[in-house]
């Protein structure tokens, strides 16, 4: 934590760029691990810090950090993000659409039941958003009893793809159906906003004559 380079990359391995000066709070989400119930990272709604606690393993016997392949992982995890944030500076929804990619791979992996990858999903904020925009439910539907929300995320998904399993997006055919759902929609978003300004600035220059 005191290494300002390691702790960048780090974080930025798991997109929690944002938290660099959050040195206590990220020590606390690492030494506490996930195996214990009351760790940290089984608290927080936002999965990435799972992950990351996860990836370390420092609750471990034998913590993951002193596996041979350990350093080569991350590092290979910060330059996907890198790239992907490379990618976002140029198009953001190229970004969120790599991003959906490689996360519905890695879920669909994930030894658990699949209520439990929805949860994840509803637990990772830019994931849940992607999401949502690619299935069509509204900003709102987070207002829902968690019970619901997950009815309607397995019914939307069901409705495109026959089938309402996170586990089916292992195909990669399936994640790029996924993402092509989701381009569409966010373009759609995007003109149908810039179209909106465009008709607020014209009403307010014809109200100025």
């Amino acid at each position: 934590m005191s290494d300002h380079t390691l702790r960048k990359v780090a974080l930025g391995a798991f997109d929690l760029d944002d938290d660099m000066d959050n040195i206590y709070f990220i020590q606390k989400v690492l030494s506490d691990g996930i195996l214990d119930d009351d760790a940290l990272a089984n608290k927080l709604t936002d999965t990435r810090y799972y992950d990351m606690a996860k990836a370390f393993g420092f609750d471990l016997s034998v913590p993951n950090t002193a596996l041979s392949s350990f350093a080569d992982d991350i590092a290979t995890k910060f330059e996907e993000q890198q790239f992907e944030i490379a990618i976002g500076d140029q198009d953001a929804n190229m970004r969120l659409a790599m991003s959906l990619d490689r996360e519905l791979a890695e879920l669909s992996e994930k030894t658990t039941s699949d209520d439990g990858r929805w949860y994840s999903v509803m637990g990772n904020t830019a994931l849940r958003s992607t999401l949502e925009t690619a299935l069509g439910l509204p900003n709102s539907l987070g207002s829902l009893d968690l019970d619901q929300q997950l009815k309607e995320f397995r019914d939307k998904t069901e409705r495109y793809f026959g089938n309402s399993e996170i586990s089916q997006f292992a195909d990669p055919e399936a994640r790029q159906e996924m993402l092509r759902l989701f381009l569409v929609r966010a373009e759609l978003q995007s003109t149908s906003t810039q179209y909106s300004s465009a008709a607020n600035a014209l009403s307010l220059l014809s109200g100025a004559y």
